[in-house]
């Protein structure tokens, strides 16, 4: 495991006002992670930037006085070691759960056992712990926050789709469970949904790093949403008055008006 990093904003330190709202961003190193951590520092945030890749962190924190941590979230010790990176510089209020990602487009016929473990250890397991690990944070705070980005994938299933699907409702699902449970503890529970979004990695990983087929993903797709449009979405989604839970947000470019209807021109 490559080592984590701290740097501190020293602004986001000072009492009261807008500096005041922590998170934690995991999936931070690139794509809709990448850009929540910009969107919330933007905002005054102090913010946690979560993901393996050490040295795309660090550079993330030298652009937006982040605190990069270096983890792999369905690591039982990373998590520990994060929780106590945050509890030393002060705690949470918000939970953002980004981490996740697809690999494989394979019927169910043909699944790759490696991929579907894969996709259920980051986007469950991985989601799963790290909630556990910061819940009695949250609670403790009195007004706290979890946002978990899964996909549309999670609430309508397509040919091929079938690990992604898998480990996404299964997300979706355990995401309604917690807003039922944290109620009582005044945690508020936000889903956000995502249809078609461009991103650097996120095809590119799913087809083995095939580029050529990437890139037909979004071919004649006028305006696919890009990371920052979700992460608009997500900031806007964890900043308004707490009484206010936006339970799920789906999130779609007016291309595609459902999973299996998207307009391609040229």
């Amino acid at each position: 495991m490559t080592s984590d990093a701290t740097q501190l904003n020293p602004a986001s330190t000072q009492p009261g006002g807008p500096a005041a709202r922590a998170a934690v961003v995991t999936g931070a190193s690139t794509g809709i992670g990448e850009a929540t951590v910009r969107a919330l520092a933007a905002e005054g945030w102090r913010v946690y930037a979560v993901a393996r890749r050490a040295e795309r962190l660090e550079r993330l924190a030298a652009e937006t006085g982040g605190v990069p941590v270096a983890a792999d979230i369905a690591e039982d010790d990373d998590v520990a070691r994060l929780l106590a990176v945050v509890e030393d510089g002060g705690g949470i209020d918000t939970l953002v759960n980004i981490a996740g990602g697809a690999r494989g487009r394979d019927w169910v016929a043909d699944a790759q056992t490696d991929d579907w473990e894969w996709m259920l250890r980051v986007n469950v397991l991985g989601t799963m712990k790290i909630t556990r690990a910061f819940l009695p944070m949250l609670r403790a705070h009195g007004e706290g926050t979890v946002l978990n980005l899964t996909s549309t994938a999670g609430i309508s299933a397509y040919e091929g789709g079938g690990g992604y699907n898998a480990a996404k409702y299964a997300e979706h699902g355990m995401t309604q469970a917690l807003r039922l449970e944290e109620a009582e503890h005044n945690v508020r529970v936000v889903e956000v949904l995502p249809g078609l979004v461009k991103t650097e990695e996120f095809a590119l990983r799913r087809l083995g790093g095939d580029a050529e087929a990437a890139e037909k993903v979004y071919a004649g797709v006028e305006k696919p949403l890009t990371a920052e449009d979700v992460a608009d979405v997500v900031r806007y989604a964890v900043s308004v008055p707490h009484h206010v839970n936006l339970d799920e947000i789906v999130i779609r470019p007016v291309a595609q008006a459902a999973t299996h209807k998207l307009i391609r021109r040229g």
